[in-house]
């Protein structure tokens, strides 16, 4: 499984946000929680369903939403 694979969306879960691997646990929560300064050792604690790889991927999905091109009209 690479990274991104971690990250499906779902259109009947969450309101159609990205979760990691099918939890309930948004992408925004995880980056909500970093970017709040939380340790990501404390994250896992917190969440003990939750792997390392699955704060990588959230990063990696978000770095690659932010840059993904649109096309202006």
């Amino acid at each position: 499984m690479t990274l991104l694979e971690r990250i499906p969306v779902n259109p009947l879960q969450c309101g159609g946000r990205p979760c990691i691997r099918g939890m309930r646990i948004r992408v925004s929560d995880v980056l909500d929680l970093l970017g709040s300064g939380v340790d990501v050792n404390e994250i896992l604690r917190d969440y003990p369903d939750l792997e390392r790889e699955d704060i990588y991927a959230a990063l990696i999905w978000a770095a690659w939403y932010v840059d993904h091109p649109r096309l202006s009209v």
